[in-house]
């Protein structure tokens, strides 16, 4: 690999570039700084949720590093939406659109100021996604480093995670949990900065970005107020100069349809967050491929679950990371045929070499692959007239793969909460909450409210919940989502009425049907109103216009942007 022309050179030589350097040096740059290559930090540092409580104190240690391995680090922020703070209400309708925004945000800093390189810090759900799209458009040199999560709080005893409140609310409305309790509760589950600390989205992701590549191996899973963050975040400096250094490799050499094949792979077999296969289909949009539902059912299909993590197990992010990381899960996977050792890292070392000196599973909270949890993976997809491209379901802990009952149906995530919270509902139910994919929310909300307080009320595995919104990755119980095409756009959930009899076969036939005839979907498709206008403005209007079904990772743009290199002026 050859070094690449510096980018950063059309902003500070030549003479026209006089004003440019000015600017630079009342940043403080000397002409030392001015000649090193320029490399982008950006985090999602604020006050919107502990997830980025202290990302721009890790990210001060890469950009040490930085000016260690000879660069001129130029640190920014970009925006994050708490997926736990907006859910449950409208403000959820803003959580996937940021993962958009936060990509556009990092490209446009980026090409706007001609840097040379990226490392980014993230620690939400949507960061995540949003950092490595943006990485991938951009094609710079690029290291990506998860902030880590939060150490499990305590409560009498057991651990507890912010799910166990989102629960304990439906169990005070069971009468089964006292408001005392739950007061208690809520003030001691998240105990430091830092994402849930389940096998949630963020985590989930973290995992990911590790498999694809584009992470140091090892990183995802340090809680992020461990010290060794210190260290991990200068070598992300020293990385990226080397990157840079020797061109290579970049972000489309990482992503790959093999790597992306390994990422389902990884949230498969930890029975990860079912957000995590349309972001990862969004990711690789960014890089010109096409990697739809399909294909990520394909993989969740074929792959094992091997790890026992919350919500579906028993364990947390910082006791599998004390076990041996997902290191050890990759290692064992790459073993038993279920994931591609020869694709690349940042490194420059493979899959397999970079996993190489990982334990094996222990077993207890990762077993082998030959004697699984699960033959197939934690989250799979179902089709079916219901679902002609597709639903997400997670089954990784879920007793009760088969259900058959008559459709309740809602128009809204609140209808259904009123509904649910004056428990107007009955055993056997298929809760239908339409209306809220990517165009029809907009912004394809979380339903992480509604399944928590029906799990907290002991009904989790007794009712079925199917929507063309999210799930959270602390989700559990008999819940469908994503189902494309969505409502809105004219999917059969929109034909479904009261009391029609759903069936779902997550066991066997991997299926989700309508029990309609034929000519009467017929007969409610001709008759179908158009939903009453509504006014969207701002950046919801955008997205609506813009935004792609789930089934193709809901992305809002073309995909492979070119980004040339603009030649310095004498």
């Amino acid at each position: 690999m050859n070094r690449p022309k510096l980018r950063s050179r059309i902003t500070v030589e030549g003479l026209d570039r006089a004003p440019h350097r000015a600017f630079l040096h009342g940043l403080g740059l000397d002409e030392a700084a001015l000649a090193r290559p320029m490399i982008g930090v950006v985090t999602t540092q604020g006050d919107t949720s502990p997830c980025n409580g202290n990302l721009a104190q890790q990210a001060q240690h890469a950009a040490d590093g930085v000016r260690e391995a000879g660069g001129s680090p130029r640190q920014f922020t970009t925006i994050s939406v708490s997926d736990g703070i907006s859910m449950n209400h409208q403000g959820m309708k803003n959580s996937l659109m940021s993962r958009e925004l936060i990509a556009d945000s990092i490209e446009l800093v980026m090409r706007g100021h001609a840097w040379d390189g990226l490392i980014a810090y993230g620690g939400c759900d949507k960061n995540l996604p949003g950092m490595i799209m943006a990485m991938v458009r951009l094609n710079c040199p690029s290291v990506f480093v998860y902030g880590g999560s939060t150490i499990p709080g305590m409560l009498d005893g057991r651990t507890v995670s912010v799910l166990d409140v989102y629960e304990g609310a439906g169990a005070v409305m069971a009468g089964t949990l006292s408001r005392e309790t739950l007061a208690r509760m809520e003030k001691v589950a998240v105990s430091t900065p830092g994402a849930c600390p389940g096998q949630f989205t963020a985590n989930t992701m973290g995992m990911v970005a590790e498999v694809l590549g584009i992470s140091p191996i090892g990183s995802a899973l340090i809680p992020a107020v461990h010290a060794e963050r210190a260290a991990l975040g200068r070598r992300a400096g020293h990385l990226v100069m080397r990157i840079l250094e020797r061109g290579g490799p970049l972000p489309r050499d990482l992503i790959t349809r093999e790597s992306l094949m390994n990422a389902c792979a990884i949230v498969a077999a930890t029975g990860g967050s079912t957000n995590a296969g349309m972001h990862i289909s969004a990711i690789a949009h960014e890089a010109g491929i096409r990697f739809t539902m399909d294909d990520v059912g394909a993989v969740f299909e074929r792959t094992p679950l091997i790890a026992s993590l919350r919500p579906g197990g028993a364990y947390y992010a910082l006791d599998l990371h004390r076990a041996g990381g997902v290191a050890m899960i990759v290692r064992a996977l790459i073993a038993s045929g279920h994931m591609e050792g020869g694709t690349p890292t940042l490194d420059g070392r493979s899959l397999a070499e970079a996993v190489a000196d990982a334990p094996d599973p222990d077993g207890r909270i990762v077993r082998p692959p030959a004697d699984p949890i699960d033959e197939s993976g934690g989250v799979i997809v179902l089709k079916g007239n219901l679902a002609p491209e597709g639903a997400f379901i997670k089954v990784a802990g879920l007793r009760v793969r088969v259900h058959e009952g008559p459709a309740r149906v809602f128009d809204s995530e609140e209808e259904a909460m009123a509904a649910i919270r004056a428990r107007a509902y009955h055993a056997g139910e298929v809760l239908i909450i339409r209306n809220e994919g990517p165009k029809g929310g907009p912004g394809m909300r979380e339903m992480l409210g509604p399944t928590a307080v029906i799990y907290g009320q002991g009904m989790g595995e007794k009712v079925a919940l199917v929507t063309d919104g999210r799930f959270s990755g602390a989700t559990r119980g008999i819940c469908i989502g994503y189902l494309s095409p969505e409502a809105a756009a004219g999917g059969p959930l929109a034909l479904v009425r009261d009391g029609d009899i759903i069936r779902i076969d997550a066991a066997q036939g991997r299926r989700i049907d309508l029990m309609v005839d034929e000519a009467e979907l017929d007969r409610r498709r001709a008759a179908l109103a158009a939903r009453p206008p509504r006014r969207l403005a701002g950046a919801h209007e955008k997205y609506a216009a813009q935004v792609q079904s789930a089934y193709l990772g809901a992305v809002t743009h073309s995909g492979a942007v070119d980004w040339p290199v603009e030649e310095a002026p004498e």
